[in-house]
């Protein structure tokens, strides 16, 4: 079976390849927790099969509340870039998970290594940041906002 398209498939084969070389291939029980909030952020995965879901805990003892589910060719994990590296949310497999899980300590010191390759992959996750950081404010929204108070 071939692996879905992903979104590291911009890079040119040969920085592609350097970063594949740091990568090593995790799997994940259906349930299992991958992170928790406010925990070191030291790696990221490429999901290539299965799901999981990204939560937020939520005050006044509420359950954990679900953010975005990400499947297939997606990234996961974008609180590895900045200090104080700790995640800004918890996530737990769905489904059993296949990845590509990227130590943080390595990809860093590729982007060093090769400036270019450290920006692309800046750009990249960037985009990521902004999507995860818009699915929280709907998702907030969702959670907090009063009835009609959104726009139709």
């Amino acid at each position: 079976m071939s692996e879905p398209p992903s979104l590291l498939d911009f890079l040119p084969l040969a920085q592609r390849e350097r970063l594949r070389a740091v990568g090593l291939d995790v799997s994940f029980p259906a349930g299992a927790r991958l992170f928790d909030e406010g925990g070191e952020a030291d790696r990221f995965w490429l999901l290539r099969r299965g799901e999981v879901a990204l939560d937020i805990c939520v005050p006044g003892g509420r359950p954990e509340a679900l953010i975005e589910t990400l499947g297939a060719g997606q990234l996961l994990g974008w609180s590895w870039i900045c200090p104080p590296h700790r995640w800004h949310l918890s996530a737990r497999a769905v489904t059993a998970v296949e990845a590509m899980e990227f130590p943080a300590t390595d990809v860093l010191a590729l982007c060093a290594a090769d400036p270019e390759l450290g920006y692309a992959l800046m750009r990249r996750f960037t985009g990521v940041v902004a999507e995860r950081l818009q699915a929280t404010r709907i998702r907030l929204l969702d959670l907090y906002a009063p009835h009609g108070s959104g726009s139709p």
